[in-house]
């Protein structure tokens, strides 16, 4: 009976899995979000900063695009994401920051506006403490929704939410 128990209860404990650790290298840093079948959406980062981001510049932190995986088809702002490998910007504003999805995975490209699949505006508040560096993070809100948040220096920025199709 135990075991039957904690079969039932696996795939819902993996559907409230949102984990952060550490990938190859000391910055490099990958965080999940596991939806209610067990498909994953994932987003690696470098949580170092060369460069501080500019209001109304398209922002790589660290120096290099977050790197998106989709395990399952996805929906973003009313557009859909094929299973597959994504770069991710930011555009930081006074109010709010965009979180752009592009098509393009070569290593080391420079941002090219053709190749955005998406574009999301994420609201932003005041962080009671300045993070020093770059932490990004999924809240898994709803069995097929997972919500980005990212936060920098004195601002935390969130609402796009990826939904499962």
């Amino acid at each position: 009976m135990r075991a039957l128990c904690v079969m039932l209860l696996s795939p819902l404990l993996l559907t409230m899995a949102v984990a952060q650790q550490p990938a190859a290298g000391d910055q490099t840093m990958t965080s999940y979000c596991t939806f209610a079948d067990g498909n994953q959406l994932s987003v690696e980062y470098n949580a170092s900063h060369k460069e501080d981001p500019q209001n109304g510049k398209v922002w790589a932190p660290g120096g290099s695009a977050m790197v998106l995986f989709a395990q399952t088809p996805l929906v973003l702002n009313n557009v859909q994401i094929p299973i597959g490998g994504y770069t991710a910007y930011v555009i930081p504003g006074k109010k709010t920051w965009t979180l752009i999805v592009s098509r393009n995975t070569a290593v080391g490209a420079k941002y090219d506006e053709s190749q955005d699949l998406v574009r999301a505006s994420l609201d932003t508040a005041q962080l009671s403490e300045p993070a020093n560096t770059l932490h990004v993070a999924f809240e898994h809100s709803a069995p097929k929704r997972c919500s980005l948040r990212l936060d920098y220096g004195k601002t935390g920025s969130f609402g796009a939410d990826f939904q499962e199709k």
